[in-house]
């Protein structure tokens, strides 16, 4: 098998708040509705058994109206610390976020890994801004809640 950073793409993003509001906004389908997927898509989350092994189904709504049908599996899951997913749906992949606490807040560790470096390649440049935009909204809806209470 190919090296898995020839066919991932790789990013972080601190954000100032801990790990557990990080992990909170992760964990809570309702928030992670405003959050999940690249800017101007919306969500409707059909299923999210959070817990390794549960699965998740979701739809995302393009902006151009176009929906989306996802099912992921989650992999692996430890309360602030890690969030794994196998996305078995249409493009094929493991997506891997670690959080590390960090002074007063988080390094969000993003790490997104295709089957084959072909499939990456293809479409790596919309991956890299969906996955920039993905982090951004994620930082937006932790600091959201952190301003709520």
């Amino acid at each position: 098998m190919e090296p898995a950073e020839n066919r991932a793409d790789t990013r972080s993003l601190f954000i100032a708040a801990p790990p557990a509001q990080v992990f909170a906004a992760m964990s809570d389908p309702a928030r992670v509705t405003r959050w999940w997927g690249p800017d101007g898509f919306t969500n409707t989350i059909h299923e999210f058994d959070f817990r390794p092994g549960g699965t998740w189904l979701l739809t995302m709504h393009g902006p151009d109206g176009t929906d989306y049908p996802n099912e992921s599996r989650f992999r692996r899951l430890a309360a602030g610390e890690l969030f794994e997913i196998e996305h078995l749906s249409g493009h094929h992949f493991m997506l891997s976020i670690e959080l590390r606490p960090s002074g007063p807040g988080t390094e969000v560790h993003w790490r997104q890994t295709f089957g084959t470096i072909d499939h990456y390649r293809q479409i790596a440049a919309f991956v890299a801004t969906a996955n920039e935009q993905n982090l951004r909204r994620l930082a937006a809806e932790v600091l959201r809640a952190a301003d709520a209470a």
